[in-house]
């Protein structure tokens, strides 16, 4: 289920993943409390921070995204902030953009376009949540209740989510 789209009473549990391992169809989990809880779905779908899993029992499972090693990007002028995230986007690079600042995974060839572009990178650990992107469907769009689910890449867990004992 899409990030607040769940009652969060019905959190029962959390799983940690990184950014590599959020675009699945079938993948088994371990859960913070130590369960294990297995993603098996019809199509591949990208799990976002904050997304839910509703498991048969109707309990959600917190998707969470697992802190990373990445570079945040700033720049002292909009013009050069721009022109970096059109450079990153050029290289199909997954990027988070957040407000004044754009967050990419660490890469030392990149990070020194980016200094010579006239932006500067700081090094944090922090979750790495980018863009879906213009093309990748999921829950970024409204659609019609007429429509049938799943056919705009977004997957709904709750019809195949199963907690392994």
């Amino acid at each position: 289920m899409p990030a607040g789209s769940w009652d969060a009473a019905r959190e029962v549990d959390v799983v940690l993943v990184d950014f590599d391992r959020r675009h699945r169809r079938r993948i088994l989990l371990a859960t913070e409390a130590g369960r294990e809880v297995l993603l098996d779905l019809p199509h591949a779908a990208r799990l976002r921070h904050g997304d839910g899993l509703v498991l048969d029992d109707g309990g959600i499972v917190r998707v969470q995204a697992r802190p990373e090693k990445l570079a945040d990007i700033h720049a002292h002028e909009d013009g050069d902030l721009v022109r970096i995230a059109w450079h990153l986007g050029n290289r199909h690079l997954p990027v988070q953009l957040l407000g004044e600042h754009i967050r990419i995974r660490t890469d030392h060839v990149i990070e020194d376009m980016v200094e010579l572009l006239g932006g500067h990178v700081e090094h944090v650990t922090a979750p790495f949540d980018p863009e879906a992107g213009a093309y990748a469907g999921g829950h970024q769009h409204a659609h019609d209740e007429d429509e049938e689910h799943g056919h705009h890449g977004h997957a709904h867990p709750h019809e195949s989510v199963h907690h392994k004992k």
